[in-house]
């Protein structure tokens, strides 16, 4: 299954990409093993609509193009639900064990995601209950996307 990410904001060079870039090459050369790999990364600029409800119907129509016929998608989204490094392993599996192609996991904008999205989406995570830039969750979703490969290979950087 291929794993993309979506992300309204872009990475300038510095420590941030340089992090986040680290974590995804871990994961594209850990995941084939476990049948994941590293699908597209889509990022896109800020919407400069009016008012938010515009702004967030725009970067919806921008993850809309960006999103593979039949993916899974995931919304990253602080009213979401929270889990465990395990628990978020275990989703991933089930997505791939459920026959799906491709995931999209989704990074809003300041604003938020559209209500379209939410309604589309398979799943709503949040990164716990502080609000993190894009830049951090951006970095924070490749760590763990590179943890649940390892978790399910059985590798043992992440213990329990």
């Amino acid at each position: 299954m291929r794993i993309g990410l979506f992300a309204v904001g872009r990475l300038k060079a510095g420590p941030e990409k340089e992090l986040a870039a680290r974590y995804l090459d871990r994961f594209a050369r850990a995941g084939p093993a476990v049948g994941l790999d590293l699908g597209r990364i889509a990022e896109v600029g800020e919407s400069r609509a009016g008012s938010a409800p515009a702004r967030k119907r725009e970067e919806a129509a921008l993850l809309e193009k960006a999103l593979p016929e039949g993916a899974a998608l995931i919304l990253l989204d602080e009213r979401g639900k929270a889990l465990d490094s395990h628990g978020f392993s275990e989703l991933i599996a089930g997505f791939r064990d459920g026959g799906r192609r491709d995931l999209m996991i989704a990074i809003g904008g300041a604003d938020g995601l559209d209500p379209t999205l939410h309604a589309r989406a398979d799943a709503t995570l949040c990164l716990g209950k502080l609000t993190w830039p894009h830049q951090l969750a951006r970095i924070l979703i490749a760590e763990q996307l590179y943890r649940a490969v390892t978790i399910l290979s059985g590798h043992p950087y992440h213990r329990s």
